[in-house]
C-alpha cells in the first residue's frame, strides 16, 4: 500500500480443480501466483483485503476463519509446499522431528515406532535420504530442503496440494522425482494438485491443464 493507495494483487481470477487433476499456475514473477496460494490458506497479512469465493468442497476458504483454517484445513485439507522451504522449517530441530510432529498430528498414528515408520515412508515418497533425517534446516542443501518441505506437505494425504515452486532448487534427475511423487499423489483420483511454477518443463510432464496469469489476472 505504497503512498496509502491499496494496489490490487490479484483481480477477478476464476479456476477450478478436480479431484485427480493436476492445473499448472504459470507466470512471470510477481504477477500474483504466491499471492493467490496464500490467500487459499489464509496466510496473507493482517491488512490485505479479499473477497469473492474460494470454495473447498462445501467450504470457502475466505470466510472461514482463522481457527477454522488452523484446525480444519491447513494440513488436513489443504498441503502446502512453501516457495521458500528453509524459511518454514524450525531451525532447531531435526527434519525426522518435523515429520514425526506432523504425522502424529494430521494422521492419527500413535505410537513412536509407528510415528518413526510413517515419517520415513514419507521421506522416501521425495527420495528425501535417510542418512539425512536427523538433521536441522542449516545443515541442508537448498535441494534438501525442498524435498523436507514435500514431505511434510504429503503427510496428511489432503484432498487439494498446493505446490509453490517445489522444484526450485533440485537437480534435473530430482526435478522429475519430485514431479512424479506429486503426481502419484492425485493419481488414485482423490486429491487434486495445483502448481504453482516457473518451470514449464514440470508442467508439461505433470500438468492436465496449465493457466497462464499476468499482471495479478489469468490471461
Amino acid at each position: 500500500m505504497p503512498g496509502g493507495r491499496r494496489i490490487a494483487a490479484v483481480t477477478d481470477v476464476r479456476f477450478d480443480v478436480a479431484p485427480g487433476e493436476c492445473l499448472a499456475l504459470i507466470g512471470e514473477s510477481g504477477c500474483g501466483k504466491s499471492v493467490l496460494a496464500s490467500a487459499l490458506l489464509g496466510l496473507l497479512p493482517a491488512n490485505a483485503e479479499t473477497a469473492g469465493e474460494a470454495r473447498l468442497g462445501g467450504l470457502d476458504l475466505l470466510t472461514a476463519g482463522e481457527r477454522t483454517l488452523a484446525r480444519a484445513v491447513r494440513g488436513r485439507r489443504i498441503g502446502l509446499v512453501p516457495q521458500s522451504p528453509a524459511a518454514h522449517l524450525t531451525p532447531v530441530r531435526t527434519v525426522r522431528s518435523h515429520l514425526e510432529e506432523a504425522v502424529a498430528a494430521l494422521t492419527g498414528v500413535r505410537g513412536r515406532a509407528a510415528v518413526r515408520k510413517a515419517a520415513e515412508a514419507c521421506a522416501a515418497r521425495t527420495a528425501f535420504p535417510a542418512d539425512h533425517l536427523d538433521r536441522h534446516p542449516h545443515e541442508l542443501s537448498g535441494g534438501l530442503a525442498q524435498r523436507a518441505a514435500t514431505a511434510l506437505a504429503l503427510v496428511g494425504d489432503a484432498p487439494l496440494l498446493l505446490a509453490d515452486e517445489p522444484t526450485t532448487g533440485l537437480d534435473r534427475d530430482l526435478v522429475e522425482h519430485t514431479v512424479d511423487a506429486l503426481r502419484r499423489h492425485v493419481a488414485d483420483g482423490d486429491r487434486a494438485l495445483l502448481l504453482i511454477t516457473h518451470d514449464l518443463a514440470a508442467a508439461e510432464r505433470i500438468a492436465d491443464r496449465v493457466a497462464v496469469m499476468y499482471a495479478g489476472r489469468i490471461v
